[in-house]
């Protein structure tokens, strides 16, 4: 009770943001309005989605665009099929080889058996953000505190801390997937109506984690999201970029926003995951006009076709 009390006094919206998603009962319009009202200081305006801002457009999304295919999508392996199947249909003849080797998957961490798995893997589990675990060399490999956190995450339900419709259903589980380098960069395309609008790279996660914002046409963007950028880093334009944009507005088609996030290991690309909700709707942007920018490339469906 007393760590509680001295973290109510040093970050009370924290405090009560963790103690929100303790209620389920709440009806999810009810919810969203107090998750932001905590998360970002303001209040959610979902009556004037023509006006909205990106982090309030997530939230009418969260809301009202819910589609069954958003679960599997959503979901790190069950996924890998529905990109298979996108990709094949639009003339992809081998769509498995942009995805990382998958070694095995089970509903616990004492199911593994490490014995089968290589020399280098990475354990994720399917059904959240985040939780990953790089193994660069089983024979280091610290088992007491993978188990530890891979554990824990598989207890959580992720919809029920920003009401993500899209996690509510995914039935939890860990694989070990193949690893595919050290402090790689992570190239994040902002898809809206299966357009790439902006890419976010995050590099040096590993080390002091910073994000630069480019164009599709590769300009530098002036913006930060959440992490610091660099703009004196310089990140090379990838050979393959044009190959990376098509790939990620074919499997962003027909939704209002997806970003797609691929890797680039020495020119082979590699798909991570979709992300319907980044930072569940509450990104920091700096400068926060940019918010607005990103707000109106979203068009939001009418909910009578929904």
């Amino acid at each position: 009770m007393r760590k509680l009390l001295l973290k109510a006094i040093k970050n009370p919206r924290k405090v009560f943001l963790k103690i929100l998603s303790y209620l389920p009962w709440l009806p999810d319009d009810l919810y969203l309005r107090l998750f932001y009202k905590l998360a970002m200081g303001k209040k959610l305006d979902l009556k004037h989605p023509k006006t909205l801002i990106f982090n309030e457009k997530i939230q009418w999304l969260k809301l009202y665009n819910r589609k069954p295919e958003y679960t599997q999508m959503a979901d790190k392996c069950a996924a890998r099929k529905w990109i298979c199947r996108e990709l094949s249909e639009r003339g992809y003849e081998y769509p498995d080889s942009f995805l990382p080797a998958v070694y095995g998957k089970w509903d616990c961490f004492d199911a593994i058996d490490f014995s089968n798995l290589p020399d280098s893997f990475v354990l994720k589990t399917n059904h959240d953000s985040g939780t990953v675990v790089l193994v660069p060399d089983k024979s280091k490999f610290d088992a007491k505190a993978a188990r530890k956190k891979l554990t824990k995450s598989l207890a959580i339900n992720y919809y029920k801390h920003g009401r993500e419709y899209v996690y509510r259903d995914i039935k939890p589980c860990v694989f070990a997937e193949e690893y595919l380098g050290y402090n790689i960069n992570d190239y994040k395309f902002f898809c809206f109506d299966g357009k790439v609008r902006a890419i976010e790279v995050d590099f040096d996660r590993l080390i002091e984690h910073k994000r630069n914002v480019y164009t599709s046409d590769w300009n530098f963007v002036p913006l930060q999201i959440r992490y610091p950028n660099d703009p004196n880093h310089i990140i090379p334009r990838p050979e393959v970029l044009s190959e990376m944009i098509k790939i990620a507005e074919i499997l962003s088609q027909g939704l209002p926003f997806l970003r797609v996030d691929l890797y680039n290991v020495l020119g082979r690309i590699y798909i991570g995951e979709l992300t319907f909700y980044p930072a569940s709707g509450c990104s920091l942007f700096y400068p926060d006009s940019y918010n607005e920018i990103f707000g109106g490339w979203i068009k939001l469906p009418d909910t009578k076709t929904l």
